[in-house]
């Protein structure tokens, strides 16, 4: 290489060295001027921030789109009172999301917020006494006997807080009110007829201001003055403006997160993250060399650019969300692993070094697309079947897998091109494809077939021994039952199956109405999982008030859910539907990618095999069913299908290059020669979710557990599985219905 060249190149690894740099400063640090990095800006879930999360349900059955649309802005403009960050969203034709993350005071937004409220406005009648005027301003309440409706919150158009200067110049803080044209006409009359007398404001039957009138107001604009603070005068604004809500709403789901719990699930999920990716990089560069120690840098990109992306796009991350995010680290080695096992083949069949880096990515580049792909497909149908959190993975497992396509096919490639002109040019750098001793996995099918099948029986003796005794077939969460669950932290640790544990279980009896009370330990932790049917706000309000009492609990660091029978009953039917349309969308990729639909056919079936042994964890180990269920099964299915594609696209691969008809040759020849590229890409995946297993908090298990078990279970049905089942369709129906691959 002339000395000249060498030096472009240096200097073209240490701009990409520099970029990198700066993508992490970025992310970490900031671009200067105080501003924080964009890992700091992220926006947080309620899951990781803590908060109060409400799904409201119209009472109305058909309410208009008029009706939902007012109601929502209503909220929004309620709830900014608790929140600057909290949310309102619409769901569905008569649902409406309330997240406010960060604020932890659960009993008052549950009180206020759940009580839609009623904004009205009184004069007294002509033969009012003054007395009952003394004693209504005296205690605040309201009857409305002696009292004329003026009007009610329906009439104001706007109440904003405002300034206006007082008879001595003084600036005061003012109620400033716009009526409706109907509530202008209304209140005219109205102030016209009591000059001199107080208009009673009365929000929910308590009294909330009485102003005096000073003219008649015929204008629709007034302001109500006072010795008002800021707050006072907003309170008394956000009241009047948003008393009245066009719908009756029923609370059908709830979610209280405490912050502690929200802190320590993102610390130790980071440092897990941030774990899995050193030993992911050490293993890339013990196994592949100089590829390896390409593709290391390339990841660091990959984590920079994704807390760029997150923060950029403004996605919300939650706990679900950063597991997609640790499991996309592991998915995007796969890529590199792909084309690294192509450029040792290469290498082994006779072609130079260049070469064979060409040949690797060109080669690799099909079953690359074609594996992603179909795991952006499970994404998809995640993200539209599911809701909250389960979206927020569905976000970050699609974004991470786009990145990672591209991390491979143009940084690593870049860097490797680079590393390969500055003379790391030798063979030993590269290594050449292990050859191992052909087996025969057609031949062994019977056995690989009867291992999941004896695990499929037991684990349907098990559901059915389950569901006799009373327990359930599965150990379904409060999202597939309906009920109401507090974890709540206690100051020392109670066993629920002590004579303490008993005495826990009565109070909470006695303060519930109910003997349908479960109490669990979580491990590891003094945290004590309460669940009973479900509980209105104001029993679960008294629930809070006595553990506090009681036990000294801290009613802020409780976490609590509550869900109706309606979502569950909605949580189970989108849980078998989101699959199947999962199933089915891959099953006619697979078919136009392949020509074939006996690939699709086998594909599909691999895949349930995952399912169902995954279900055969939950129903083994007792692992809660609950949101993140579906999130990990499709997780499970798109991530299986993508180690299936490479098996399929070497099939195809062989078909064309091989001198041979014979099926049974070219898929056990196509398994063999891709067992490298599965174990490893399973095992880089594996240590990623590993990790945030034994680091992570309990939710974080649930999630991480039945992923594990899936990675081994895709593993498995991609190996001795798909391409065996393939065999056996193709062998039977093939020839009637395909034409052969030439």
């Amino acid at each position: 290489m002339k000395k000249k060249s060498k030096w472009k190149k240096v200097l073209a690894l240490l701009i990409i060295i520099a970029v990198i740099g700066a993508c992490g400063y970025v992310a970490m640090f900031g671009a200067g001027n105080g501003a924080q990095g964009s890992a700091k800006n992220i926006t947080l879930g309620l899951d990781l921030a803590g908060g109060v999360s409400i799904t409201y349900q119209a009472d109305e059955e058909n309410p208009s789109a008029e009706d939902m649309s007012d109601t929502r802005y209503k909220l929004q403009r309620r709830v900014e009172a608790y929140s600057t960050e909290a949310e309102v969203y619409q769901e569905g034709s008569n649902r409406i999301s309330v997240e406010i993350p960060g604020y932890y005071d659960a009993e008052k937004v549950l009180s206020e917020l759940g009580n839609p409220g009623t904004v009205e406005f009184y004069e007294p009648a002509d033969d009012a006494s003054a007395e009952n005027q003394i004693i209504l301003s005296m205690n605040g309440g309201f009857d409305p006997e002696g009292f004329n409706l003026v009007m009610d919150g329906n009439d104001v158009a706007d109440a904003q807080v405002a300034t206006e200067n007082d008879g001595y110049g003084n600036s005061q803080y003012v109620v400033s009110l716009t009526l409706t044209e109907e509530g202008t006409e209304k209140f005219a009359e109205a102030t016209e007829r009591n000059v001199g007398n107080p208009i009673y404001i009365v929000y929910d039957g308590q009294v909330i201001s009485a102003p005096t009138v000073n003219e008649t107001i015929s204008d629709g604009q007034c302001s109500i003055s006072g010795d008002f603070s800021y707050d006072s005068a907003n309170s008394l604004a956000t009241s009047i403006r948003l008393g009245a809500l066009k719908l009756n709403l029923t609370e059908i789901q709830s979610s209280v997160v405490g912050a502690r719990l929200g802190y320590e699930a993102v610390t130790t999920s980071l440092m897990a993250g941030a774990i899995g990716l050193v030993i992911i990089m050490i293993f890339m560069i013990a196994i592949y060399r100089i590829p390896g120690l390409a593709s290391a840098i390339a990841l660091v990109f990959y984590v920079f650019a994704m807390l760029l992306l997150l923060n950029g796009l403004d996605v919300t991350l939650t706990l679900p969300g950063i597991a997609g995010i640790i499991l996309s680290i592991g998915m995007a080695v796969d890529a590199n692993v792909i084309i690294f096992t192509r450029i040792k083949e290469e290498i082994s069949a006779g072609k130079s070094v260049l070469n064979a880096i060409q040949a690797g990515f060109h080669k690799a580049l099909s079953a690359i697309l074609d594996g992603n792909i179909t795991t952006l497909i499970a994404a998809a149908v995640l993200y539209l079947m599911g809701s909250g959190s389960i979206r927020g993975f569905a976000t970050t497992l699609a974004l991470g897998v786009v990145l990672s396509m591209f991390t491979a096919l143009a940084v690593t490639r870049l860097i490797l091109y680079i590393f390969y002109a500055l003379g790391l040019d030798k063979e030993k750098y590269y290594g050449r494809a292990a050859v191992f001793k052909a087996f025969d996995f057609v031949g062994k099918k019977k056995y690989f077939y009867a291992i999941p099948a004896i695990i499929l029986v037991a684990g349907v003796i098990f559901m059915g021994i389950n569901h006799a005794s009373g327990k359930g077939i599965l150990n379904y969460g409060l999202d597939f039952t309906g009920g109401t669950s507090m974890t709540v932290p206690f100051n020392e640790q109670i066993q629920v199956a002590s004579d303490e544990g008993s005495e826990l279980l009565a109070a909470i009896t006695d303060t519930v109405g109910s003997g349908d009370v479960q109490l669990q330990n979580v491990q590891g932790s003094n945290d004590i999982m309460i669940k009973t049917q479900t509980l209105d706000q104001e029993t679960r309000d008294s629930l809070r008030d006595m553990l506090s009492q009681q036990y000294g609990v801290d009613k802020e660091a409780i976490t609590e859910s509550n869900v109706s029978g309606v979502v569950s009953g909605e949580m189970q039917r989108d849980a078998v539907v989101s699959v199947i349309i999962a199933g089915i969308c891959m099953l006619i990729y697979i078919w136009i990618r392949f020509k074939d639909i006996t690939f699709g056919a086998s594909a599909v079936l691999a895949l349930l095999h995952d399912v169902l042994m995954v279900l055969m964890l939950y129903a083994f180990v007792r692992i809660s069913v609950g949101n993140t269920f579906i999130a990990c099964m499709l997780t499970i299915v798109g991530y299986s299908i993508n180690a299936t594609i490479v098996i399929f696209d070497r099939i195809r691969e062989n078909r064309k290059t091989m001198n041979t008809d014979d099926l049974k040759a070219i898929v056990n020849a196509s398994i063999n020669q891709t067992l490298t590229r599965s174990i490893n890409t399973s095992l880089t995946t594996f240590i990623s979710i590993g990790v945030l297993y034994i680091m992570g908090v309990t939710s974080i298990r649930e999630f991480a557990l039945p992923l594990m078990v899936g990675i081994v279970c895709g593993a498995y049905s991609s190996i001795f599985i798909s391409g065996t089942l393939w065999h056996i369709m193709q062998s039977r129906f093939g020839k009637k219905t395909v034409k052969a691959v030439k």
